[in-house]
Order: structure tokens, then sequence, then C-alpha cells
């Protein structure tokens, strides 16, 4: 079973700073060395390298830095067999500041071009999975089919009814009314809690019960940090912790959440263990520099969570 990433692919330029400079003020900061994220392509290289069936889709341009980005997902493990090229689009760059075990990113922008899939891809993605995304990119998704375009949420219902589950990564950005159509019968949201409180405008993932019920939702998770995560799926309400260790970097917990949990579902994992085992992953990661340092096969997470017990 394939499970399908769409989403961002991007060169991720580190510095680190002292703090960060205020409004008309100025700072000095230490260039790291490069490295290659984006948020997606991180959790989709996490899924693979635990062992899970993975294809990414994204829309760089034709440049030798896009060449790179897809070659260095190749080499990961993760499919690129319908990755969509548009030449007049910028590069894809992040800009990340490690401030006081604190990451603060800014993203190059690249617009909000459409996203055509393919009749072969269209193919691929109606077929029984998991697919892992995000409301900007769902926003621009479009494919031509004999009965005529078919764009956006109903595209996403579309796959759905053809048993590809959705899993949303909402982050920090949360969601609005608005974005509904697309969230409607997914299998899972993933909230931060910047994102949590942006959509909901609390804390109380208990309160929410009738919005996902609503909303066909199947489980919404609402990651806490240093402090682990939480989940419901309406009736069951699960929360493990965080496991306690020494931060070097959080840039792509976040991610190596996201892809530990994708692939625990993928198993057949009761939610409960999945949760447990993707917080563990994502633990392991803040301990290691660069975005993808939460990459690992499931034996060294598992023996990681085992020497890490909490107390």
């Amino acid at each position: 079973m394939t499970t399908f990433f769409v989403g961002d692919v991007a060169l991720d330029e580190y510095y680190t700073a002292d703090r960060w400079p205020g409004r008309a003020d100025k700072g000095m900061v230490t260039e790291l060395p490069a490295e290659i994220g984006g948020s997606i392509a991180n959790a989709a290289v996490m899924h693979a390298a635990l062992g899970g069936d993975t294809q990414f889709i994204s829309l760089l341009n034709d440049s030798a830095l896009s060449r790179r980005l897809i070659d260095d997902l190749r080499q990961n493990g993760v499919g690129v067999d319908h990755m969509l090229i548009d030449p007049a689009i910028a590069e894809s760059r992040n800009l990340i500041f490690l401030i006081d075990g604190e990451h603060v990113v800014l993203t190059v922008e690249m617009g909000e071009q459409p996203m055509w899939l393919a009749p072969e891809t269209l193919a691929a993605l109606r077929q029984p999975g998991l697919l892992y995304t995000t409301l900007y990119r769902v926003r621009r998704l479009h494919a031509q089919t004999e009965q005529g375009r078919l764009s956006q949420a109903d595209l996403v219902a579309d796959l759905q009814r053809h048993g590809r589950r959705a899993i949303f990564d909402l982050d920090v950005g949360g969601c609005t009314p608005e974005d509904m159509p697309y969230l409607a019968g997914a299998a899972v949201v993933i909230f931060n809690q910047v994102g949590f409180r942006a959509a909901f405008g609390h804390d109380d993932i208990s309160r929410i019960v009738d919005w996902m019920h609503d909303h066909q939702i199947g489980w919404v998770v609402r990651t806490l940090a240093a402090d682990g995560a939480e989940a419901s799926d309406g009736q069951t309400r699960l929360q493990a912790a965080g496991y306690p260790v020494q931060v070097v970097d959080v840039t792509g917990a976040g991610d190596t959440f996201g892809g530990a949990l994708t692939w625990c579902l993928t198993q057949g994992r009761p939610f409960a263990d999945a949760l447990d085992f993707s917080i563990a992953a994502a633990s392991r990661s803040v301990t290691i520099h660069g975005p993808r340092g939460g990459k690992a096969d499931a034996v060294a997470v598992q023996t990681w969570r085992a020497e890490n017990r909490r107390p």
C-alpha cells in the first residue's frame, strides 16, 4: 500500500543567533551548513526510513537545485514518479534561525500556481492508502477527467471515495470554517499547540467533539512539544508524555512525528501505541542537528524508546 505525501521540499539554510532582533534593529548571525528539508518531505523521508512504500509530489522549477532536491528524495527511498515541474516558479528555500533552543523559519514565497495531476498520478491516488498533506497544497490540486475538471476539495473527496484516507498536518496555521470542505472525512488532523489555539481559541481537545462528529474526522492530534501529544477520536482521549532529552535542534520534530504516525497507521498499530512511538521518534530527533535528524528505521526508534523510558 503506497502512501502519498503532497507538499514541500526545500533547501534549509541554517543560521544561529543570540537573540531575534526587534523592529528597526540589527543583529549578527552565524551561518551553518545548509541541509535539504521541507516539512512534508521530511515526513516522507521518515516514513520511507521506517519501511513505508512512499511517493512524494511537489511543484518545483527545473533548476539544478530542484534536481538536487528530487535526487535526494530518491536516495532516501522516496518515490518521485509523480513530481510536477513549472520553470517559472522560485527556488524552494527556507531560512532557519536557531535561537534559544527554538527555531524561526522564513520560507521563500513560491506562489500558488495550480498543481495539475497527470492521469497516471490521479489513477495512482485513486487507490486505497493514506495521503499526507497540507491545506496549502490541496487548495492547488487539479486533475482533468473524462467527466471534466476535478479540483481542490472535490478532488480530495473523490480520492476519499476511492479509499485514499487523508492525514492533514496543519502545524501552526490551524484551520477556519472555509477549510472544512477539505478536512471533512479526514482520517487524522494534526495540530501543534499554536495551530490548535488559532483554530479553536482554546487548548481543550475535549471541547471539539461536536466539531469532529459534524465533519466526520477520525482523529485529532495536538502535539505538545516537550510535553508529548494528545489525541481524540471523539470518544476516547489519549495522552502520552514526552521524553526528557537534551535539545540540539527542534527543526523537523513535528515532521518526524507525522511521518512516524502515518507509518504506524499503515502497519495497523493501535492509535495509542502509534502516538507513543511517534513521540519517541520526535523526541529522538531533537537530539540531532538537522531537519531530518529523526530519520531512522523502526528498530532504531524502538531501541531508543526502550532505552529512554520515562521515570
